[in-house]
């Protein structure tokens, strides 16, 4: 049995269908499909796993299928590659009304989404995420972005999917890592709003990397959930929304130092997400038993809670690029307990700095 949300937001409205075998179901394709043509964009590493199929099922409701296959890994999530996958729809002649399906995980999504945007001024766009980070995340909430050698994610759109179609079965051919990497955005989801979803992952979190089928149904779609609520609130991060970026700020510094090469986004994430605890246990929010139980629960996960060796000051001017820096003051999502988080503009630097030290190097 699929499990089915909806995201809505008015006109731009769509629905995340979870569950097992979606991938061929080309039933569950047919609603969203708005031409006889459609352009699958993935990578070299899903390309063999599941391209044949999602294009098999594609073409059994008549769909013509059209694939770009694209480098996989961060550091290609850039104009380059960018112009590629544009490249591809000139010569296929692509229309406004072609859809452009993402198979992937979060690098794909991210770019297919952005194309899309971009495609004659907005085509539609259906997004399949393969990695547990893409289908709690990066695919739901409509951001799309390519990264700028300065800074995560810095040249993007605002595009919504018509639809986010997450087979969870695809989770069995990911690496251990990649999956351990999507567990540190589920965590973030019971910190920021739902101390309830933080407790169950106490109880759950073996079964999840044990990838037992409801286990991994239920944290998708109560992840998914979280993350949709705050959506519908602010489609456009204006204000609440930015509490998804619980842990980015440090993160995306330490992927942006680390060259994009060496640390997975959901682990830098984790390592973002126990400065930010830090911070707030300084700040007198947290207190010590809750910054343990993060620490224990990314420890079980088989996550870092302690960071590559980067100076404090390369930290802070990385971290001074990014999005969240409103009229020149950055702002940090930070925690008033397991389960609320809160924007904060006005820390003291010092603080920051501290917790800084402590967890990297």
């Amino acid at each position: 049995m699929w499990r089915t949300l909806n995201v809505a937001l008015g006109g731009r409205s769509y629905p995340i269908v979870i569950g097992r075998g979606i991938l061929e179901a080309g039933d569950a394709f047919a609603p969203f499909l708005t031409s006889k043509r459609a352009v699958v964009v993935t990578n070299v590493t899903v390309a063999p796993l599941y391209l044949s199929r999602l294009t098999a099922a594609l073409e059994r409701h008549g769909t013509a299928v059209a694939s770009v296959v694209l480098p996989d890994g961060e550091r290609y999530k850039n104009w380059e590659t960018l112009q590629r996958i544009f490249d591809e729809l000139v010569a296929l002649r692509a229309e406004r009304h072609t859809p452009l399906v993402a198979l992937g995980g979060g690098v794909i999504g991210d770019m297919t989404g952005f194309a899309a945007a971009c495609w004659q001024r907005g085509a539609p766009l259906i997004q399949v995420p393969t990695t547990l980070l893409a289908q709690v995340d990066s695919s739901v909430g409509g951001k799309t972005a390519i990264n700028h050698p300065q800074g995560k994610n810095l040249i993007g759109a605002f595009y919504q999917p018509r639809a986010v179609l997450i087979d969870t079965e695809t989770l069995q051919t990911l690496p251990i890592r990649e999956l351990r990497a999507g567990v540190a955005e589920v965590i973030k989801y019971g910190l920021i709003r739902d101390s309830a979803f933080f407790e169950w992952l106490e109880h759950h979190i073996e079964g999840l990397l044990a990838l037992e089928p409801e286990v991994v149904a239920e944290a998708v779609e109560r992840s998914c959930r979280n993350k949709a609520a705050v959506v519908i609130a602010d489609e456009t991060e204006q204000g609440e929304r930015a509490i998804l970026n619980l842990g980015h700020t440090f993160g995306h510094a330490i992927e942006t130092a680390t060259r994009y090469e060496t640390w997975l986004h959901g682990e830098a994430v984790a390592v973002g997400m126990m400065i930010a605890a830090e911070v707030s246990w300084r700040l007198g929010w947290l207190t010590e038993n809750d910054v343990a139980r993060l620490e224990g629960l990314l420890i079980r996960a088989g996550l870092p809670v302690r960071g590559p060796q980067i100076a404090v000051e390369e930290m802070w001017s990385l971290m001074r690029g990014d999005k969240k820096v409103k009229e020149g003051q950055l702002r940090f999502v930070l925690l008033k307990a397991i389960g609320k988080a809160v924007i904060c503009a006005e820390v003291p630097q010092e603080v920051v700095s501290a917790a800084m030290r402590h967890r990297l190097g």
